[in-house]
Order: structure tokens, then C-alpha cells, then sequence
């Protein structure tokens, strides 16, 4: 009873909010009253799933963000280093080199994305399912992002730094610096770029996430389970 009055007080909520929705809140309440389950927040899960799961191995990959639109750059600071640092002798390709080197290890950092997203995943509950699915294109994603951007930001940093020392971009970005801060009346420095990869690549990864969100939502052709086309089906109407 506790949770038929609960569904109940959210479907008042849904139409008091926004007329339009009250077709669908009530096809909603009669579909769990009847039934004794609700599936939505399943299938949102599902919907999330397949997008974090096509996300992650997408970038992951080898040159998943090198080749791709989401490749990391080099912030502002740094890009000024590089271009002074490429004219002097022994740092030839210095920017293709140091590009390759902290997109690569963007790529390693995706692939422990995962399991944080996943357990975001699971949490989420009927209110949230609900407003979800009557929300915008990237309603989903921006749930997630708000649930996990700063504990996959505190995972993404440190392995970011073990990544680059792995392919040796931090000695080499250490050497670049220091040839850098030689030039007689340049401003030392020494961007964070640790910081910058992990901010980026977490933004690539909830762009892609993005897109496929908006695939299902739009497409039915990409609603590939019975759970996906009925959940979404009440949110076409």
C-alpha cells in the first residue's frame, strides 16, 4: 500500500507539473497497480547500460579518443610550451608525440570507467526513473553525471597519472618543461595535466553516452530488447 501511495503522489506530481504528461502517468499508475511491478527504472537501467557499455570499449580502444572527435588537446598553458619548445633542436613532433602520449592514456583510464558507472546504475529509483524518462534527449545522462562525475574524476586522476607514467609522457612533459623554462624571461611553468586529461576524458565519455541515450530515445531501431521498446514506447506517446 506504503508504495501504490507513493506511486500515486509521484503521478499527481508528474501532472500538476506538466498537463501533457497525464496520459502517460496515468497509463504508469494503472500499468503498476494492475501488474504489482513497474519496469521502467529496468529498462532505464538498460538503456544506460548498453550506452556506458558502447562508451567505454569506444574509448577504451586503441586511438578511442586520438582518432575520434572526442581527442584530448592540450590546455591553453601547455599548448604555449609546446609551441616555443618545438623550434628547439631535439624536440621534433613534439606535439603529435605528447598528444599521442596523454590520449593514450585517456584511452587506459575509460577502461575502469565501468564499475563506478554501473553501481550509479543500480541506484536508481521509480521518482528518478520516472522524471527520467519524461526528461529530455540526455535526461539519463545527466542523472549519471551528476551521481558520478566526482568519484569517477577522484578514480580517473590517479590512474591518468599511473598512465602517463607507464607510456613515459610525464618525463617526457617533464623534459619539454624544463626546456622550456630555460628560454631566458619566460614565465616558469607547468601545467596540470593530469587535471586536464581526466576532466576531458570524462567529458568524451558522457558525450558518447549522450548520443546513445538519444538513439534509443528517437530510434526505435535501436531499442534492441523487449524491455527498451516497451519502457520507451510510454514516453513516445
Amino acid at each position: 500500500m506504503a508504495k501504490y501511495i507513493s506511486i500515486l503522489l509521484m503521478t499527481l506530481t508528474l501532472v500538476s507539473c506538466d498537463p501533457k504528461h497525464l496520459q502517460t502517468a496515468m497509463d504508469i499508475l494503472s500499468e503498476t497497480s494492475s501488474a504489482g511491478t513497474f519496469n521502467v527504472a529496468d529498462g532505464l537501467k538498460q538503456a544506460l547500460e548498453f550506452g556506458v557499455d558502447n562508451s567505454v570499449k569506444r574509448l577504451s580502444a586503441s586511438g578511442g579518443y586520438l582518432n575520434s572527435i572526442y581527442k584530448i588537446a592540450l590546455p591553453e598553458e601547455a599548448q604555449k610550451v609546446i609551441d616555443v619548445v618545438a623550434k628547439i633542436p631535439g624536440f621534433d613532433n613534439v606535439e603529435q608525440k605528447i598528444l599521442q602520449k596523454i590520449n593514450a592514456s585517456a584511452e587506459d583510464a575509460a577502461s575502469k570507467a565501468g564499475p563506478i558507472f554501473l553501481n550509479a546504475i543500480r541506484g536508481i529509483t521509480f521518482e528518478d526513473a520516472t522524471n527520467i524518462l519524461m526528461g529530455n534527449d540526455n535526461a539519463a545522462t545527466s542523472y549519471l553525471n551528476q551521481k558520478t562525475f566526482n568519484p569517477l574524476y577522484g578514480e580517473f586522476k590517479p590512474v591518468i597519472g599511473n598512465s602517463l607514467n607507464k607510456l613515459g609522457a610525464l618525463d617526457y612533459w617533464s623534459e619539454i618543461v624544463t626546456a622550456y623554462n630555460k628560454i631566458p624571461l619566460v614565465k616558469k611553468v607547468n601545467p596540470d595535466l593530469g587535471d586536464h586529461i581526466a576532466n576531458k576524458a570524462l567529458e568524451g565519455l558522457f558525450s558518447l553516452i549522450a548520443v546513445k541515450e538519444k538513439g534509443i530515445r528517437n530510434d526505435v531501431n535501436q531499442r534492441t530488447t523487449d524491455l527498451l521498446k516497451n519502457v520507451f514506447a510510454k514516453q513516445d506517446k
